[in-house]
């Protein structure tokens, strides 16, 4: 008899596609939200916070846990995972206060780029020559929004280089978690492993805030919290490099909110 449980599900590219669609929407709302609360919060207590109170969708996850039962190999990863997302969170939360909607997520397309080689290079997975093209415009374009050379780059725009290289190892962690353990645990225990990561960071430089703010932190770690489910699916159903391109369609929401929620400048640049 075939052992079915050994046998891996067919790549579903339409459906991570559309997955990845998805969670472009849930990760621009998650930017907007932290973006309305701009300076108000320290980085290190608006990402903790984010979190630990994105921790309340991570209780269904429990039972599920508890029958995946991860090994100590599952284990590491996960507190690798949770060490690199940390650096990587702190980084983006600093950067969203002192840089643009659009430059944000301009640099944001260096994660996909630094995904889609280190699938090639650690996963196995192969990148054809459309997927290549596909990566090299969205650089180009991100090149383009931000014009290094042309003019001064902030600490915003170098905290962003540092999202870039420690969220992409985490996207790779999670791909290779996603072959052994359900997408409900994968984003679970990485609410609670980065949660434990930043508290004491949090505490360091905790202020006091209210309703509001608590409020619209929920907003941000709920979509925050959609984006990733939605995102481990979409790396669950066919290889990583199918639906990072995908991720391009981030500028066009980016750029488009900034501009009519929070009346930030398009140029010209950012239009081609």
């Amino acid at each position: 008899m075939m052992n079915t449980l050994s046998t891996p599900a067919p790549a579903r590219p339409l459906l991570a596609i559309g997955l990845t669609v998805l969670t472009g929407l849930f990760f621009v709302g998650m930017t907007a939200t932290v973006k309305h609360i701009g300076t108000d919060v320290p980085p290190a207590q608006s990402a903790f916070l984010r979190f630990a109170l994105g921790l309340i969708y991570a209780l269904p996850a429990l039972p599920a846990l508890r029958r995946a039962m991860p090994g100590r190999a599952e284990l590491t990863l996960y507190g690798g995972r949770g060490v690199v997302h940390t650096l990587g969170v702190l980084c983006w939360f600093y950067a969203m206060t002192a840089i643009t909607l659009a430059e944000v997520t301009a640099m944001n397309y260096m994660i996909p780029v630094y995904v889609a080689l280190g699938a090639a290079l650690f996963l196995g997975e192969k990148l054809r020559a459309r997927r290549l093209a596909a990566i090299a415009v969205a650089v180009i374009g991100a090149m383009i929004v931000l014009r290094p050379g042309f003019r001064e780059l902030s600490t915003g725009h170098l905290a962003m280089v540092g999202t870039a290289v420690f969220l992409a190892a985490s996207y790779l962690i999670a791909k290779r978690l996603t072959g052994r353990q359900p997408a409900s645990v994968v984003v679970a225990m990485l609410s609670l492993t980065v949660t434990i990561g930043l508290a004491p960071l949090a505490a360091m430089v905790w202020v006091p805030i209210g309703a509001r703010e608590y409020l619209w932190l929920f907003a941000t770690a709920t979509f925050a919290t959609a984006g990733h489910y939605t995102m481990t699916l979409a790396f669950a159903a066919a290889p990583i490099s199918v639906s990072q391109p995908v991720t391009a369609l981030q500028l066009v929401w980016a750029v488009t909110m900034g501009a009519l929620i929070f009346g930030e400048p398009v140029d010209g640049f950012v239009v081609l």
